[in-house]
């Protein structure tokens, strides 16, 4: 054991921990976390802010510039990984001892920088479930660092289904989550399964980043009548990517959408590639919009497009943004409870069915930007909540002057 006593946060201290999702890359989760940075860079913009993730090397490119003084690491998830092999009460044990005790070279110094946090906050996304039952100890984790530091625990906009179907699990969760300070999640499931307060996905915090979102930055024109796609292969249920591209090529192909030019975006590269290159033939090459072409020029969601998409954070901000579209199943348990949820937001989208090799014809919500901005000032109220802004320590550092947010410089690409 290392006989080092904890010690609370300085007052004048101001060092924020998150922990989530992000590196992969996957655009819903980084544009998550991204959120976040940008809303504490406005409203912290003196503190340290270490964002915890799976893959900090590359986060460290993703966010650079969003918030002045952020640096990444992996701590709490290297630890969580660890226990992916081990029996649930010897995981539990490893994660008590690692970091209240510490010890291990392998995480001491990334442990003392958690323990100095005045918060612990897991961002939103749906990473806490049954699919990766180790990821749970995030919470246990957390919860220890509380305990050891004082430190505020949050957890917002979070996922947690499919779930354990036990009484056990059940109750094993819903303890974990009494522990925090501040919890809500973003879906009805979730929210039953938790008892805690349902709030909008915490990507509604960074609608005013997305060019065309109404109360966005930027009033450039659409380019009028685009169809947009990108279909998963992670995730699927086996045999439904078939089915989903068959649908996608139907519709292409049918009277409705006949002339219109067509563009296909990549969410997580590779994973969506594969129906790319099955389509191909409808859809040219240079039409298909790589992650870090959409992650540097924005996402391009206007009124008057058409969406044929799986992805659950495409299908919110497109419908955000006014455009029409269907949501196409990829399993009939995780994606299946996402976009229902923003199907009782109001989206308006159809769904087309896992299995279907027919595409439902695109819809819409006429009002479900109007609700989208009301969400975001709902989320923005949350954010407040665990974030009020302070008044500066001195002039905060310039944020990587010239930088171009994601979502401000769209319209480029769009026009070529």
């Amino acid at each position: 054991m290392l006989d080092i006593a904890p010690s609370a946060p300085s007052p004048a201290a101001d060092i924020l921990y998150l922990v989530g999702t992000s590196g992969h890359p996957n655009f819903g989760d980084e544009f998550i976390a991204a959120s976040w940075l940008r809303f504490l860079a406005r409203t912290r913009p003196d503190a340290e802010v270490w964002l915890d993730c799976p893959h900090p090397g590359l986060a460290s490119h993703l966010f650079d510039g969003l918030h002045p003084r952020l640096r990444t690491t992996d701590t709490l998830w290297r630890l969580v990984f660890e226990t992916t092999e081990m029996d649930p009460a010897a995981a539990d044990a490893h994660v008590d001892r690692v970091v209240t005790s510490l010890g291990s070279p392998r995480y001491d110094l990334g442990l003392l920088g958690a323990r100095r946090a005045s918060s612990v906050h897991l961002i939103g996304g749906g990473y806490l479930n049954a699919i990766w039952p180790h990821h749970a100890r995030l919470l246990r984790a957390a919860r220890r660092l509380g305990e050891l530091s004082g430190a505020r625990l949050a957890a917002t906009g979070l996922g947690l289904t499919p779930a354990e179907d036990t009484a056990a699990a059940t109750e094993t969760l819903r303890e974990a989550l009494a522990a925090f300070d501040h919890v809500t999640v973003r879906d009805a499931p979730s929210a039953q399964l938790s008892r805690a307060r349902r709030a909008p996905d915490d990507a509604f915090l960074g609608l005013p980043d997305v060019a065309g979102f109404p109360a966005g930055p930027s009033g450039a024109p659409a380019a009028e009548g685009d169809v947009w796609v990108c279909l998963q292969s992670d995730m699927a249920d086996p045999g439904v990517l078939d089915d989903a591209v068959a649908a996608v090529r139907t519709a292409l192909t049918g009277p409705e959408l006949a002339g219109r030019t067509v563009r296909y975006l990549e969410a997580i590269p590779g994973a969506d590639r594969a129906a790319f290159d099955r389509l191909a033939d409808l859809i040219p090459e240079q039409h298909f919009v790589p992650f870090t072409r959409v992650w540097q020029e924005g996402f391009p969601a206007r009124a008057g497009q058409t969406w044929l998409t799986s992805r659950f954070h495409f299908h919110l901000l497109a419908a955000a943004c006014g455009a029409e579209g269907t949501a196409l199943e990829v399993s009939a348990d995780y994606y299946r409870v996402k976009h229902q949820s923003l199907l009782d937001a109001g989206t308006g989208w159809s769904v087309t069915p896992a299995g279907s090799r027919t595409a439902q014809p695109p819809a819409r919500s006429s009002s479900f930007p109007e609700t989208a901005a009301r969400l975001h000032r709902t989320k923005l109220r949350e954010a407040e909540e665990l974030y009020p802004a302070r008044e500066a320590l001195e002039d905060p550092p310039a944020a990587a002057a010239g930088r171009v947010p994601p979502g401000r410089t769209v319209a480029r690409f769009l026009r070529r």
